[in-house]
């Protein structure tokens, strides 16, 4: 019987003559693939997608901007894009409000419409109004004027829930098809005292409300305060940001 022989291999991996006379005997393995061509194939298609999609979430202004730059055909289709962009907004641009909510609405006004739209509900505390319920019934403004397809509403706590304490005041509650899909109680789960509106923006992206790409979101630097946004930055229907609220 043949015994097996133990032969010298220094590095099994490398690229030598006597290496491949071994792989072909099958004393070692095939080396495996060098992943290089595969990651360069990969970085290849990621600058091909950034190219394509580099017009993305640009505004008609900004689209406008760049005539001297891109090709007049693929700048037109962008500009087409976005104007069915903003007619879907127009047109679904429904409530554009924060609307008060009594309990006895709740059933009609906030579960049964949730087959329709997403329902944000806000429970604030009681007389006088915390840091953080003022804090949220200002950004409830600007997101019910801004996301005209989604329903705010708004009602103080304890007139919602009997006995519901102002300590877990303001409550999140956002409905959807019947259900509650969300709750917050307070902003700890955000930023507390220092939650702004893109905060709950970037929930609304995480729960389906509004789309990562959505053209009314704030740009960065928006949020920094450097610039100001050119394009639509309300909903179709939106107020001007200095309108009395029903609310005050």
């Amino acid at each position: 019987m043949d015994m097996p022989m133990n032969v010298p291999v220094d590095d099994p991996n490398a690229d030598t003559e006597w290496n491949d006379i071994l792989r072909k005997h099958g004393v070692i393995p095939e080396k495996p693939p060098s992943p290089t061509p595969m990651i360069e194939e990969a970085l290849t298609e990621a600058r091909r997608l950034a190219h394509e999609n580099r017009l993305e979430g640009k505004d008609l202004d900004e689209l406008d901007a760049l005539e001297d730059d891109e090709d007049d055909d693929f700048l037109d289709s962008y500009r087409q894009k976005r104007m069915a962009e903003l007619a879907t907004i127009q047109n679904t641009s429904v409530y554009n409000q924060v609307y008060p909510l009594t309990k006895a609405e709740w059933s009609t006004a906030v579960t049964e419409e949730s087959a329709k739209a997403f329902i944000f509900v806000l429970l604030t505390s009681s007389s006088g109004m915390n840091t953080e319920s003022q804090i949220m019934v200002e950004v409830w403004r600007n997101l019910a004027r801004k996301f005209g397809h989604v329903k705010f509403c708004q009602i103080r706590g304890d007139l919602a829930i009997e006995g519901y304490p102002d300590r877990n005041c303001p409550t999140v509650l956002v409905y959807t098809d019947g259900d509650v899909r969300k709750q917050i109680i307070t902003l700890k789960e955000l930023k507390g005292a220092s939650t702004k509106q893109e905060d709950l923006e970037a929930l609304m992206i995480d729960l389906g409300a509004i789309r990562r790409e959505d053209s009314r979101l704030m740009k960065r630097e928006d949020r920094n305060g450097v610039g100001e946004r050119r394009g639509l930055r309300q909903g179709a229907r939106g107020a001007d940001d200095g309108e009395d609220s029903d609310w005050d």
